[in-house]
């Protein structure tokens, strides 16, 4: 015992932190974990889509606070800086970014980690401020979202159609409609629609559709919305 206790007293003098190093270690780790639960809560709030992932939360909190370990650790040591680049190397990160919000809400996560890990805290709180303002202000008047709606309609059937009838019915409610394809297989058939409208105008969709079944050569309809990330 009184050898271990010897190594243990030895490893704390060649570590020779004094109680504000420890201070301001525990001080940096906590800003970096405060503002990363921050981060990821904004994420949550401000997400739209379908590819939301609780796994990306986690990693945005934990991210923060570990970068920063890592600027505790180099504190402009050059040959520190150098193995760890070359240790980081090593890793190879796999995931794809589905949305490239992510990838601003990770570098936003690094940034603060950096921050705290050199000591800046007022300096990262300051800037996350007004960043979270940013966020929450985009968020709030829509902003970059689309005033229009594309949809894609696929009609078929079985029986004899008339293709005009069906163009005539669309054209009473969407005025911006193409056909996109139209395949006839022995007496199955199927024609593409893309339409585009106003986003006000989504009601009418259901008067299309209702016009639509009343076509006796229709025997189904889908209506899709090819948006990658559907809005909320």
């Amino acid at each position: 015992m009184e050898g271990l206790a010897n190594t243990i007293q030895k490893a704390l003098a060649i570590t020779a932190l004094t109680s504000e190093d420890i201070f301001n270690i525990l001080f940096s780790m906590l800003v970096a974990l405060i503002i990363g639960i921050v981060i990821s809560q904004t994420y949550r709030i401000t997400h739209r889509g379908v590819n939301y992932e609780l796994t990306f939360m986690s990693t945005l909190v934990m991210l923060a606070p570990i970068v920063a370990l890592v600027m505790l650790f180099i504190q402009g040591n050059l040959v520190l800086s150098l193995g760890l680049v070359g240790s980081l190397s090593i890793i190879r990160f796999r995931t794809p970014i589905k949305d490239t919000r992510d990838m601003v809400y990770l570098f936003w996560s690094i940034a603060v980690g950096l921050g705290a890990g050199t000591y800046n805290w007022a300096m990262v709180a300051l800037a996350s401020l007004i960043i979270l303002l940013f966020i929450f202000g985009l968020y709030l008047i829509k902003y970059g979202r689309s005033q229009n709606r594309d949809y894609i309609l696929v009609v078929s059937g079985k029986s004899d159609y008339d293709r005009e009838k069906i163009r005539s019915v669309i054209n009473q409610y969407v005025q911006d409609f193409k056909m996109r394809s139209q395949t006839i297989n022995e007496d199955l058939w199927e024609i593409v629609f893309e339409l585009h409208l106003d986003e006000k105008l989504d009601p009418v969709l259901d008067n299309l559709l209702k016009d639509l079944r009343e076509d006796k050569s229709i025997s189904n309809i889908s209506l899709l919305s090819p948006q990658l990330a559907l809005p909320l």
